[in-house]
């Protein structure tokens, strides 16, 4: 099963479900979705269960949240993640705070899909990798699953949450197909929500990764597997809350750490992993924590992208600098 069609099955079974699923979105009913990631649900579940928005992301949001407080789940899609600013401050000012702000008494189950990342060519807006921005902001859970699998597990453990749930979907991923357990009940299962999980075992260094730069973190390791070092690849699911824990357990046994992401570098997610790591680990460390991400400058022209987004010989290129240290 592709990626795409995996999150469509799982969203199919939040619908089948429980009737107060609803899904919002910018053209997601008889058209699919850009992605087509809900291709088939508004012809049979209707429209007014998969609903056409105007092209309005703080008017999706805010509506969600309004929907959310009459007892509903809605799930909404934000088309391409550079179209999220206009809803930011319904998300962080809103929906992050509200069970804080009712002491406990009201919760949001609002869950907003985001297609981030980059890898297709696409032209301005179109390419962010804006994750980091929500996970600084309290009350929301922020996770990205790397593989069709965890997407179909992830979004309905995601509808089903009483948090409100930042569901950011690597747009280059969504034609990679793998194996998907269609028969196993995401919701009897334990949550995976804010656990990550060792994909690969390795002796040398541990390769954290989320999202896009998961596929990534695996072929670097076979590269490297190739000329005899040993790569722990490390998929961290959810980047808030962040599971410090599985990512110590692993340094210290490899000694060293690498961080990639696709977002820039500067004050990005991989600062909080090497501080977190530097904090929890410092008597088991051998080298430094070193990121690989973006630069610290806007996502460039199609052309360019290749050059932008951490890639097998960068990424590989930090793995023999930790290691020479």
């Amino acid at each position: 099963m592709t990626f795409a069609k995996a999150i469509n099955a799982g969203l199919r079974a939040a619908l089948e479900r429980d009737p107060k699923v609803l899904l919002m979105g910018e053209d997601i009913g008889a058209l699919g979705g850009v992605f087509r990631v809900t291709d088939g649900l508004a012809k049979d579940f209707g429209t007014d269960r998969v609903v056409d928005t105007p092209l309005a992301e703080s008017g999706i949001v805010g509506t969600a949240i309004g929907l959310a407080l009459r007892g509903y789940r809605p799930v909404c899609e934000i088309q391409f993640d550079g179209f999220i600013f206009p809803a930011f401050d319904q998300i962080t000012t809103q929906l992050s705070k509200m069970h804080y702000r009712s002491r406990g008494r009201l919760n949001l189950p609002v869950v907003i899909r985001v297609p981030f990342g980059g890898g297709i060519g696409a032209v301005e807006h179109h390419s962010e990798s804006p994750e980091v921005l929500f996970a600084h902001t309290a009350g929301l859970r922020v996770v990205s699953p790397s593989d069709p699998q965890d997407a179909y597990t992830m979004i309905q453990q995601a509808v089903a949450s009483p948090d409100p749930v930042m569901f950011f979907e690597p747009k280059g991923r969504y034609w990679e197909k793998g194996d998907v357990d269609t028969d196993a009940d995401p919701l009897a299962a334990d949550s995976v929500l804010d656990g990550a999980r060792v994909l690969r075992p390795g002796t040398d260094v541990t390769l954290v990764a989320h999202g896009p730069t998961v596929a990534t973190a695996l072929r670097v390791a076979e590269a490297a597997a190739a000329e005899g070092r040993s790569v722990e690849v490390v998929d961290l699911r959810t980047i808030s809350p962040l599971d410090i824990t599985t990512v110590a357990e692993s340094v210290r046994r490899t000694g060293r750490c690498v961080v990639v992401h696709e977002a820039p570098v500067l004050y990005g997610t991989g600062a909080e992993v090497a501080a977190r790591v530097t904090e929890e680990c410092f008597y088991h460390l051998e080298a430094p924590v070193l990121r690989v991400g973006g630069f610290h400058t806007p996502y460039p022209v199609a052309k360019l992208e290749h050059e932008y987004l951490p890639g097998l010989d960068r990424v590989l290129d930090a793995v023999d600098r930790v290691l020479a240290a």
